[in-house]
């Protein structure tokens, strides 16, 4: 976030509490997690009541995801200009709004839809919220202890949500997992109206890059639309082709739009610095690989193992704690290892933990089969996010600090919102020819066998994604770019101990 001058509150917001500010923005965070997550253990639920095909059921997820992907950029921009708390309000609004909206869906389009204008509230909130912290902060330890609230939300709110899913789906309906928001979004709203202060940077120029955003978002858009379709059109097919050029030209239209703007959502020279070029191609390509796991786990837990929404949530909480060991390891071992090795290290156990899932069988042991591979898989990516973080920001002067920022977070969304599109397709494909090969009715074995050698295809190629994502942190990272990193780590603990 950049430290230029912020505008302060108006006199009557002069005595706010920083910490009660602190807690309404990490609430409407908590609800932007809790949703990235809460929906994957409802998926087979809402599959069977809205009548969806395994193809189309991804575009539950990938709706929010490139949404919120797409628009987080200009989502950001618009708190610095037209201020913090207005922008964070209006996401509020639209998030609690398609919240309501998801849980009245009557079809699966409709709900597709409304998903995708719940991720743009959330790209609303996510950088506004973040935003609204660092100015409300002073640099210095107060700030720190925040951030560290603020991180925490990102892990709590995850695990929650997969628990708080299973409990809503099991015990009410799949719309209640929408539902849940709209009273705490309400809340929030109301109490940030009075107790939130407005910032705004006054040293940006008035613009705001809407063609930029449209462009980016409509070709990623169009682009997973070709993806998705390709296993029934066919790759080689001229809707399939038809919809890839309208991508490109689409994403080459950002470009330009980029390159010539005076007040661009994305200033192309930034990836001129090593380190932000670096960071985000690998993690495009680690989200890519690690994002579908949880799509492709949890509907085998649910369809194949038969474990109630309830059970497949709490069958994913060792995967958080793995995270979390991961995450506490890295901060140990980037002073005494480098930022560039440990997450590589991180990646190295996430594709044992990937290939270790293709030993899954309808028949399978929670606990000998599919535990293993969660927790290599969880503490590797706990490895790789903290040091690969540390990496995107490195070396990025501090008016660019913002920007590298989001970028970071947009090519984590987008990369994994492209990754369960491509491997999703090639799953379902593999599922489909395995029926297919049987020439007749398939039995209910039959078909939980098809569903795992999908999934068998989808897990190798997860792990691919982040094998060729540790190939090129090798290559494109030399390790005196982030010598600075581990440094500063060093010096954060020096401190803190």
């Amino acid at each position: 976030m950049s430290e230029l001058a912020v505008a302060r509150a108006p006199s009557h917001e002069h005595h706010v509490n920083p910490w009660l500010v602190l807690v309404l923005v990490c609430m409407a965070q908590f609800m932007v997690i809790l949703d990235a997550t809460i929906v994957n253990v409802a998926l087979p639920s809402i599959q069977s009541d809205l009548e969806m095909s395994d193809a189309d059921l991804q575009w539950i997820v990938n709706a929010y995801t490139l949404m919120f992907g797409g628009f987080l950029l200009l989502g950001g921009r618009a708190g610095d200009l037209a201020g913090r708390k207005k922008v964070f309000l209006v996401g509020l609004v639209v998030f609690t709004i398609a919240s309501l909206l998801n849980g009245l869906a009557p079809t699966s389009e409709m709900l597709i839809v409304f998903r995708g204008l719940q991720g743009l509230g959330a790209a609303l909130i996510a950088p506004a919220a973040l935003s609204i912290i660092t100015a409300t902060f002073t640099e210095g330890a107060e700030r720190t202890k925040a951030m560290g609230v603020w991180a925490a939300i990102a892990v709590g709110g995850g695990a929650v949500g997969l628990v708080l899913g299973g409990i809503l789906v099991e015990t009410l309906s799949w719309p209640w997992i929408f539902f849940v928001n709209v009273p705490v979004g309400i809340a929030v709203f109301l109490v940030s109206l009075r107790h939130v202060p407005e910032s705004r940077d006054e040293h940006v120029h008035k613009g705001f890059d809407l063609a930029g955003a449209v462009t980016v978002t409509a070709g990623l858009i169009v682009l997973v639309y070709g993806i998705v379709k390709a296993q029934e059109k066919g790759w080689t097919s001229l809707h399939t082709g038809g919809f890839f050029a309208l991508a490109i030209l689409l994403l080459g239209a950002f470009l330009v739009i980029e390159s010539r703007s005076a007040e661009p959502l994305v200033r192309l020279s930034i990836f001129r610095v090593r380190t932000v070029r670096a960071a985000n191609v690998v993690m495009f390509l680690v989200a890519a690989g690690l994002f579908a796991m949880f799509y492709f786990n949890t509907l085998y837990l649910q369809r194949v193992l038969d474990y109630t929404p309830l059970e497949a949530g709490l069958a994913f909480l060792p995967f958080t704690a793995g995270i979390i060991i991961g995450a506490g390891l890295s901060q140990q071992l980037v002073p005494k290892l480098g930022a560039r090795e440990v997450p590589l290290v991180g990646m190295t156990m996430a594709i044992v933990g990937l290939l270790l899932f293709v030993r899954l069988e309808p028949g399978s042991s929670y606990v000998t089969d599919f535990l293993p591979g969660v927790m290599l898989a969880s503490i590797g990516m706990g490895l790789t996010f903290v040091p690969i973080t540390l990496i995107a920001t490195s070396g990025v002067p501090v008016d660019d600090a913002g920007l590298a920022s989001g970028l970071y977070n947009t090519s984590q969304q987008v990369g994994g919102a492209l990754g369960l599109a491509i491997l999703a397709t090639f799953a379902v494909s593999k599922t489909e020819d395995t029926l297919s090969g049987l020439g007749r009715e398939p039995q209910p074995p039959e078909q939980a066998q098809a569903l795992v050698d999908g999934f068998h295809v989808a897990y190798v190629g997860s792990a691919l994604l982040v094998a060729v994502a540790a190939v090129l942190l090798a290559v494109l990272l030399r390790r005196q770019d982030v010598v600075a990193v581990g440094e500063g780590e060093l010096q954060a603990q020096s401190a803190t101990g």
